[in-house]
């Protein structure tokens, strides 16, 4: 009888072992491939002092995994004038050894990739590494995102789906969880493939920023599908997928409670505070530029390893891609040339834009820097610029490509009336955010110049997205794409810059209150309403109900 229970206990004890010695066997297969990095254009000015901080910030670093198990660590080091920020992050289903290991690989790899350089940035699938002389630890959109697909598709039914779907929640849940970290496993159809699935934001980032990086993620991701493996990755979050396990079944995290959806409890709420919150939304968003410093402050400027350039794309692929630009494929014309619906050979849809510019050697030079600069611009609420295309007297811009068409459409179009109150809410406050980044958030103010509802592209889920920032620069002086004296469309412009070219940001706040009061009305600023009153356009019908304190009919005057 003891015999029999010393030969049971054996076998628990070796089953027990097994497991454990399988579950690290995947949680330790550490992935060393790096995905992307980044340096800095800059030298250390004072090598010595800045690289001491360096090796004592990681250090710092090393400690903090060591002693108390941690994944993610922020470090400060200053010697005299010579200040060090670094942040360091493992993906929580490393465990502590094979995270200390991460971060010694990545440690002696950055120096040898960078160099002298006071910045810099290296992200593989398992950690990531960072350090500048100025503070980024809130940043997470501003490296511009970046993708890498694996090199095998599978042909597994439903598995592009599934993998959309897998990739979409853990968009929406990961910025309501503790920590901004999820793992799931997604079994597609029929059993023939598991998708392992994880999403992961710097701790440092507020919930919403991690959310507008997570959607970035998410749509870089798209490209990749149906591959079995990709990555995506940013300056605070990383997305990834792959039909080989990288962590244990036992490290996935329930995200079901964190996508339930409000209930329609609060449908009348949302009606009743539509007006209100707008008109607050305006006024807190105009006092909010008015009141703005012109530039923003040392700790939130862009880090020196974040500029890159856009793709460039050859002219006989954009070529192919719309059929020879052919008329079938003409998405419209609008004020800087036409726009077409490309495919590309990867199969990625895009929305190809040929320019009308003059040429010169000076709109060479200043096509190349504006488009380099306006591709670093990365926001949920801004149309990505994938790449561009310079052939003889052709400029082409890429853009991402977005099927729902302009707002325009939803208020004027053949879809009037389609848009409920509470997409109407999120578009006007997405807008707002897109608009705000381009003037405050970005390194570089960008004044648009044209905000319309023609220029708000709607995603797949209705959220809105400004098209054409950034181009007005590229006009000559002479001319613009009005053949007026300003950059802009009649009924949006601010009075000041129409009549005395005075511009500043304040005429997009006045172009964005217009389209806020198309957004609620239903009706074109530009559109005369004929009465026993006599004829009114939008604006002073408007005035005229502020005027009487009736502003909260304004929603159904029409």
């Amino acid at each position: 009888m003891i015999l029999q229970q010393i030969i049971k206990l054996l076998t628990l004890t070796l089953i027990w072992w097994s497991s454990i010695n399988v579950e690290c066997a995947v949680a330790g297969t550490r992935d060393t491939r790096v995905i992307n990095s980044g340096c800095s254009t800059i030298n250390a000015s004072n090598p010595g002092s800045f690289f001491g901080n360096v090796n004592e910030t990681i250090s710092e670093l090393r400690g903090e995994i060591r002693n108390q198990s941690l994944h993610f660590g922020t470090s400060l080091k200053s010697k005299g004038d010579v200040n060090t920020y670094t942040m360091f992050q493992c993906r929580n289903y490393l465990s502590r050894n094979d995270c200390l290991a991460c971060i010694n690989t990545a440690s002696t790899q950055i120096r040898d990739i960078c160099k002298k350089a006071n910045g810099a940035r290296l992200i593989y699938n398992d950690c990531f590494l960072r350090y500048e002389s100025e503070r980024f630890y809130q940043q997470t959109n501003e490296i511009g995102g970046g993708v890498t697909c694996g090199n095998k598709s599978t042909n597994a039914t439903g598995f592009r789906e599934v993998g959309q779907q897998a990739l979409l929640d853990l968009q929406k849940a990961t910025p309501k969880i503790k920590g901004f970290y999820a793992a799931t496993k997604t079994q597609v159809a029929g059993g023939s493939a598991n998708i392992y699935a994880i999403a992961q934001c710097v701790e440092t980032a507020s919930p919403q920023k991690c959310l507008d990086c997570m959607q970035v993620g998410y749509n870089n991701l798209q490209s990749c599908l149906p591959s079995t493996d990709g990555s995506a990755y940013d300056a605070g979050c990383f997305m990834r997928f792959s039909t080989t396990p990288f962590f244990a079944d036992n490290q996935t995290i329930n995200i079901r409670p964190y996508l339930k959806e409000g209930g329609s409890s609060k449908k009348w709420a949302i009606i009743g505070g539509v007006v209100g919150g707008v008109v607050l939304l305006l006024v807190l968003f105009a006092w909010r530029l008015f009141t703005k410093p012109k530039r923003a402050p040392k700790a939130d400027i862009l880090g020196a390893t974040e500029l890159k350039g856009p793709v460039s794309f050859k002219y006989k692929d954009l070529k192919a891609a719309t059929k020879n630009f052919s008329a079938d494929n003409k998405l419209g014309e609008g004020g800087f040339g036409a726009v077409y619906k490309g495919t590309l050979k990867n199969g990625k849809v895009v929305a190809v834009k040929k320019l009308m510019l003059g040429k010169s050697s000076k709109m060479e030079d200043d096509f190349e820097s504006e488009v380099k600069l306006i591709s670093n611009v990365h926001h949920r609420n801004l149309v990505r610029l994938l790449g561009c295309c310079s052939r003889g007297p052709e400029r082409i811009l890429v853009y991402e490509y977005m099927a729902n068409s302009s707002l325009d459409k939803f208020l004027f179009g053949s879809k009037k009336g389609s848009l409920n109150w509470k997409q109407r809410y999120d578009i006007i406050l997405g807008t707002a955010r897109g608009l705000a980044y381009l003037h405050e958030e970005f390194h570089v103010s960008i004044i648009h110049r044209d905000i319309k509802t023609g220029n708000i592209l709607l995603d797949d889920y209705l959220q809105p997205k400004i098209a054409d920032f950034g181009l007005a620069r590229l006009l000559p002086r002479d001319r613009s794409h009005l053949s007026t004296k300003f950059a802009g469309t009649l009924g949006y412009t601010a009075p000041e810059y129409a009549m005395q070219g005075q511009l500043s940001e304040k005429a997009d706040t006045y172009s964005y209150g217009i389209v806020v009061l198309e957004i609620l009305s239903g009706q074109k600023s530009t559109n005369v309403k004929v009465d026993d009153e006599g004829r009114e356009y939008l604006l002073q019908r408007v005035s005229k109900l502020l005027q009487l304190g009736t502003d909260c009919f304004l929603v159904i005057f029409y």
